[in-house]
């Protein structure tokens, strides 16, 4: 029996796939350091996480010892674990109708009293 053969598709002809070249061969790197933090920072996203092999073009070795070297640094706190990014939150639909009633007028149809204290603001001329 014969397989049938697919034909073969414009786009996978035409393209050639490069393989990546790593940062530490491009710069000749010999030994991983914990503290060199600008190199440790290339392998690193904007939240902290360690990128993968496939985007930094590392091979198993160097990314082993790139995990273990951020690793440490962070230990060290050379590293943060995580960074902060502020990011809007946007409304949701099926949120809006909780916040329609004031904090006060909530625990007022609970039965708790409370006394308001007025801006004294007259009082501070």
């Amino acid at each position: 029996m014969s397989k049938k053969q697919r034909p073969m598709r414009a786009k996978e002809s035409t393209k050639k796939i490069r393989k990546k070249t790593s940062v530490l061969t491009s710069e000749k790197v010999a030994y991983v350091d914990y503290k060199d933090v600008n190199l440790l920072s290339r392998f690193v996203s904007d939240r902290s996480k360690i990128k993968a092999r496939r985007v930094n073009g590392n091979d198993v070795q160097q990314q082993n010892e790139i995990a273990r070297a951020i690793k440490n640094a962070r230990e060290m706190a050379l590293l943060p674990y995580t960074k902060r990014v502020s990011s809007q939150r946007t409304s949701r639909g099926d949120r809006e109708g909780r916040a329609t009633e004031a904090p006060a007028e909530q625990l007022e149809d609970l039965g708790v009293d409370i006394e308001v204290e007025e801006n004294e603001e007259a009082g501070e001329e």
